[in-house]
C-alpha cells in the first residue's frame, strides 16, 4: 500500500502537524511519499525528505501554489492518486479545505478527524463534540483521510534523506483568487503544538482582561487560547479559538481561566495531560471536570500567579 501525505507548510518551516501525519501513515504499514507544493518549496521539501520513514519526497515548485489554494492543491493531489491508495493530510484548515473536494472528485467518501489507525481499513475517529469514538470501517478503493494531529506523536529525524523528486504542476480551475492574508505575529509558542496553553473564556470580561492572560503566557512560555464565547465577544482573534469549531490542542498543562467548560469547548482540548480551572463558578462544568479547580475570582487569582512565578523565576 502506498499513502501520500500532503504537507502543511508555511514561511519555509514544515508543520509539526505533517510529522504527526507521517506518524499516522506509517501505522497503516505503508510505503510513504510526502508531497510539498509551493513557491521556492525546496528547503520545506528537504527539511520532510529527513523525517523518518518517508520513502520520498514529490516536491512541485511552481507559483501556482505559492498560497495553496485549495482548488489548485486539489488538481496537483489528483494528478498523482493513480500511484496511491491513500491521501492523508493533517486536519489543519488547509486538510480541511482540500481533501474534501479529492474527496468528491474521486467519488470515495472522506475519514475526518481520524485519532486512531486499527488495520489499513479500520479507523477510529471522535463524533458528537469528542463524546463518542466511533470505529468507523471504510471499504473505499481509494482512502481520503484528515488526522487529529494531537493524536499521534510526531515522527523523528531519520539518519539520512530520502529522495526528492520533482513533479509538475497541474491544470487547474481558475475559480479562486488570492486577495490578501493577515497573520497575527508572536513570540510566543504556536497554539497548536505548545506544550502548555492558557485559555480565557467569556469571564475574563473583555480584551483588556486577556492582559491578564498574557503575563502569565510569558511567565511559563505559554501560548494564548480563547474559548468561542471569548472570540465572538471580540476579546481576542478567531486564531485563539480552541474547541470544535477552532483548534486541538493538547499541551502538558492546560489552564482554562473563565471558561465555563461548555461541550464544544472540552471536545478541543480535552487531550490535555492535566487540565487547570480558574472559575467563581464552583458548578461549572469546567471545575467539575478539571484535574485541578481553584473556585475564586480571576482577576484576584492571576496577579498573584503573575508575582509567584516571577519569584519562581527569579531563584
Amino acid at each position: 500500500m502506498a499513502v501520500l501525505v500532503v504537507a502543511d507548510h508555511s514561511d519555509g518551516i514544515l508543520s509539526d502537524g505533517t510529522a504527526r501525519t507521517i506518524t499516522a501513515a506509517l501505522e497503516l504499514d505503508a510505503t510513504v511519499d510526502v508531497l510539498v507544493a509551493g513557491e521556492q518549496a525546496q528547503a520545506v521539501a528537504e527539511q520532510a525528505a529527513a523525517l523518518s520513514g518517508v520513502t520520498r519526497v514529490r516536491c512541485c515548485d511552481d507559483a501556482a501554489y505559492a498560497h495553496r489554494l485549495a482548488e489548485p492543491m486539489a488538481a496537483l493531489i489528483l494528478s498523482l492518486m493513480n500511484e496511491y491508495a491513500v491521501v492523508m493530510a493533517p486536519g489543519s484548515a488547509q486538510g480541511r479545505d482540500v481533501l474534501p473536494r479529492v474527496a468528491a472528485v474521486l467519488d470515495v467518501a472522506q475519514l475526518s478527524e481520524i485519532t486512531r489507525v486499527i488495520d489499513s481499513s479500520t479507523f477510529e475517529r471522535p463524533i458528537y463534540a469528542g463524546n463518542v469514538l466511533a470505529t468507523v470501517v471504510s471499504e473505499e478503493a481509494i482512502k481520503v483521510i484528515t488526522v487529529r494531529i494531537t493524536a499521534f506523536e510526531p515522527t523523528a529525524a531519520a539518519g539520512s534523506s530520502a529522495p526528492i523528486e520533482a513533479v509538475a504542476a497541474a491544470e487547474a480551475p481558475d475559480l479562486a483568487r488570492f486577495v490578501e492574508e493577515s497573520v497575527v505575529r508572536s513570540d510566543r509558542p504556536e497554539l497548536g503544538s505548545a506544550k502548555v496553553v492558557i485559555s480565557g473564556g467569556r469571564g475574563v470580561g473583555s480584551a483588556e482582561g486577556f492582559k491578564l492572560l498574557e503575563k502569565i503566557a510569558d511567565e511559563l512560555n505559554a501560548a494564548i487560547g480563547a474559548s468561542r464565547a471569548a472570540v465572538d465577544a471580540g476579546y481576542v482573534p478567531n486564531d485563539y479559538q480552541v474547541g470544535q469549531s477552532g483548534k486541538a490542542v493538547a499541551p502538558d498543562l492546560y489552564i482554562a481561566v473563565g471558561i465555563s467548560g461548555a461541550i464544544q469547548h472540552w471536545a478541543g482540548m480535552k487531550d490535555s495531560k492535566v487540565v487547570v480551572a480558574i472559575n467563581v463558578d464552583e458548578e461549572c462544568p469546567m471545575v467539575q471536570t478539571a484535574d485541578y479547580a481553584l473556585v475564586a475570582d480571576l482577576f484576584d487569582v492571576l496577579p498573584e500567579l503573575e508575582e509567584g512565578l516571577a519569584q519562581l523565576k527569579a531563584h
